[in-house]
């Protein structure tokens, strides 16, 4: 069905340009601030067990006689932190580094203080050996240091109180509890007849809280040599924070749940020496920090359980088949949960440590003699504060509900990294935020995050030069090809950010991650035959087990330990390397591994190539091919004649017998079509994610099976680059987007608009086919940015401001 005509039309113009979301910059640091050691240092509550599992509260009260119109405070914590002042919740951090990039927070404190007494508190946790795998740590501690002689007031020292709070135990083994790789940190159990409740309140007295113990200088990176974290400031903003309400409860067992209770607008009462069970419906993945407040019901526990999805069959079949994300009628919940003990006082708020992810949860309800009564059941949204600053549309209604569900998937695996999946590990990998950092510039603008998390993977560099596969990360897994992908980022990101310093310090790096593939090669072919940790492309079942690793995912291999796909991944790689340096005025260097990559390639060629098939298979016997060795053989066509990739192109599109990429690797696939010439056929290839919106998922799981351990795994979000990039046809003609090439692929569809951020501003379009061949386009350019049109063998030069073009392609070509 054809867009409304006002749908279609595009004022040019330059409109107003977007913001970032509405959170507090990022501070310009005082040149004191990462000078010198700080004033404040490292506290913890006296005699604890440093590395222990623990939860323990912080307070500190000071005078002012008039409030600063500024009141900056530096802060951070290990593990985490959550500041309160006079009582109002301030800021959850830090955001998560290493040991030797220890993140602080700079916060201004001023609209939160008033003259006379102000009191500060903190909640800090230590998760001990339960702790998130991405989870780095050297020992609970606390640290805050005042900006400057006002503040000074504030630094942590021996004049802050300190206390542990009793009331808390982990809830561990949630991976033997669920059966999976489930590596996010341990449950909250929480027994409310223990806690201090109103310890972050001004009003609360503290004087049996012991001193706290300084023990520690605090030391910002590169002022000392022997400290326990090494500070530097946090690069990203804070996380946005919304309040957000579940949609409705789907079943509820053994209690009748008021009609406004959902809302807040009234109470659930639960009856003394009641068992009940409510299950609530959010209609869509999301991320955040539930708050349960409660009334009474001393004796009884609360347990809440978030899921994803509901499972097919009974309970204690531990089934695995999850079907229709929306129907719950023979389906049961299980889960990662918390338990909440109410000691039976008034407006008690339970709220976990971290953040949680669900869709659905479920409320389960024990009352002792005393009933309980619910007050409200709310959540407080959190993710890294992307804006929606792109925009498409078309004649094609369900790729607006793709568009949908994958912004959702990035939105709610993007915190203060780049996550694979928000409910299962919340780590960041390297394959996974390639594609989430292209999909964060394209569709929100916003660098930060992409640069951040370039620069920590550069950090986590190994003696033997890669990267660390996953960072932060406190166990140490290494996956080759994605220190590969590491350096594919670098070029993303020189391709769309004019930021050539950063990219400098990026060099040394790459040459480190291709020396470790060269010391790893074939000294004659030059092929990679490295078998050593976990040589990871896709999830491929039919691939099996990796010898080496015991973990699935290794492409095919022969006896030397030669594989097409590695190889050619190896290509892809060293070609993008070699313009790189070429950039920066190292010819020599490019020149060396230009002659390399056609090395290799060659090698393939001779060894893989099937002249009958007219492709190339994974290794040497020809045993199997697969749509991944024939993206990348395309994907590395130097151009020069001797393959056709358009041929290729069409075989990956129509021979059944090749082994499918997944949602991940078919970034790359769909990135070869366009590159072979068929960027028209790019819509077909997402039939996999309209499929998904029959099975009621609200985001993209990790792998196309309907049964998929993950329901949400960013990196199938990249349909929001394709939509984009390839049927928009918005690409940089230039590095760091300097200019703009437009080459769009309609496809069957008759009308595209679009609207992509730019650093300079918007580029805005608008195509609509006049004929077979034909193209209307209206585009707008921001100032100062010129670029072209390419339509079917046909290219035009593009202005700033508005341009208006009628094209009649070839009908034989794009």
């Amino acid at each position: 069905m054809p867009l409304p005509r006002r749908a279609l039309s595009l004022t040019l113009g330059l409109l107003p340009w977007f913001t970032f979301a509405d959170a507090p910059p990022l501070r310009t640091l005082e040149p004191h601030v990462m000078a010198d050691r700080w004033s404040a240092g490292w506290i913890a509550p006296a005699g604890i067990e440093p590395s222990a599992y623990g939860v323990y509260h912080f307070r500190k009260d000071f005078q002012l006689t008039t409030v600063p119109a500024e009141f900056l405070v530096h802060v951070s914590a290990d593990n985490r932190y959550r500041l309160f002042v006079n009582g109002a919740p301030v800021h959850v951090g830090p955001a998560r580094g290493d040991r030797t990039h220890w993140r602080f927070d700079t916060l201004d404190l001023a609209p939160h203080l008033h003259p006379g007494r102000n009191v500060l508190a903190a909640q800090v946790w230590n998760f001990g050996v339960e702790r998130p795998v991405a989870q780095v740590t050297v020992q609970t501690a606390f640290v805050l240091e005042g900006n400057g002689p006002t503040e000074s007031v504030a630094d942590t020292d021996g004049s802050w109180r300190a206390t542990t709070n009793p009331a808390y135990r982990p809830i561990g083994n949630m991976g033997g509890r669920l059966r999976t790789y489930i590596v996010v940190g341990p449950g909250d159990d929480v027994d409310g007849s223990a806690y201090p409740w109103g310890w972050e309140q001004p009003d609360y007295d503290d004087s049996a809280w012991p001193a706290a113990v300084r023990f520690a200088h605090a030391e910002p990176r590169g002022t000392s040599t022997d400290a326990r974290w090494l500070l530097v400031p946090r690069e990203i903003p804070f996380m946005e924070s919304a309040t957000q309400r579940w949609a409705q409860v789907r079943r509820a067992e053994g209690i009748t749940v008021p009609a406004g209770f959902l809302t807040g607008a009234a109470p659930l009462t639960v009856p003394p020496r009641t068992t009940a069970t409510l299950l609530i419906d959010q209609g869509v993945h999301t991320t955040g920090w539930p708050e349960l407040v409660t009334t009474g019901g001393a004796g009884s526990a609360v347990t809440l359980t978030y899921a994803e999805s509901l499972y097919e069959g009974p309970a204690e079949a531990f089934g695995t088949v999850k079907g229709d994300r929306d129907a719950i009628d023979g389906k049961h919940l299980r889960g990662f949960f918390d338990t909440f003990r109410p000691d039976g006082g008034e407006g008690r708020v339970f709220r976990p440590l971290r953040w949680r992810t669900w869709r659905y949860v479920e409320m389960k309800f024990t009352t002792g003699d005393e009933p309980l009564r619910v007050d409200d059941l709310r959540a407080e949204f959190t993710a890294y504060p992307f804006s929606e600053n792109a925009r498409f549309a078309s004649d094609d209604a369900e790729l607006a509900r793709i568009w949908q569900i994958a912004w959702r998937t990035l939105r709610t695996g993007a915190h203060d990294v780049f996550t694979d999946s928000p409910y299962y590990e919340q780590l960041s990998y390297v394959g996974d935020t390639r594609i989430e950092a292209l999909v964060s510039l394209y569709v929100s603008g916003d660098d930060r995050l992409m640069r951040k998390s370039i620069l920590a993977f550069d950090e986590s560099r190994n003696p033997n030069g890669l990267t660390s596969s996953r960072w932060p990360d406190s166990r140490h897994q290494i996956i080759p090809p994605y220190s590969l992908v590491w350096i594919s980022m670098v070029h993303d990101y020189w391709q769309l950010r004019d930021d050539p310093e950063f990219i400098a310090a990026r060099l040394p790096g790459v040459r480190e991650v291709l020396r470790y593939f060269a010391e790893r090669s074939d000294p004659v072919t030059g092929a990679y035959t490295g078998r050593a940790w976990w040589n990871f492309v896709d999830w491929i079942p039919q691939w099996g087990t990796d010898q080496v690793t015991r973990l699935g995912g290794v492409p095919p291999r022969d006896a030397s330990g030669d594989s097409a796909i590695l190889n050619l991944q190896y290509v892809y790689t060293l070609q993008q390397a070699a313009v790189l340096l070429a950039a920066f005025d190292h010819p020599a260097e490019a020149a060396r591994y230009t002659a390399l990559a056609q090395q290799v390639r060659r090698h393939v060629l001779n060894t893989c190539w099937d002249a009958v098939r007219g492709l190339v298979a994974d290794k040497s016997d020809h045993g199997t091919f697969s749509q991944h060795a024939n993206a990348l053989l395309i994907l590395t066509d130097p151009g020069d004649g001797s393959l056709d990739p358009r041929a290729v192109g069409e075989r990956l599109l129509t021979d059944t017998s090749l082994t499918p990429a997944t949602f991940y690797f078919s970034f790359y696939v769909h990135q070869a079509l366009v590159a072979a010439g068929l960027g028209d056929r790019y819509l077909e290839q997402l039939a996999p994610w309209r499929g998904l919106l029959a099975h009621g998922l609200s985001t993209v799981p990790e792998t196309p099976a309907p049964n998929s351990r993950s329901d949400s795994h960013a990196w199938g979000a990249h349909p929001l680059h394709g939509l984009l990039a390839y049927v928009a046809g918005v690409q940089p003609g230039s590095p760091g987007f300097k200019t703009v090439r437009i080459a769009p692929h309609l496809g069957p569809l008759d009308q595209v608009e679009s609207r992509v951020p730019h650093p300079a501003g918007a580029i805005e379009t608008a195509f609509r086919r006049s004929s077979p061949a034909g193209l209307s386009a209206e585009i707008v350019l921001p100032a100062g940015i010129e670029g072209e049109l390419i339509w079917r063998g046909i290219t035009r030069p593009l202005q700033p401001g508005p341009n208006r073009l009628m094209l009649e392609g070839s009908t034989a070509t794009e």
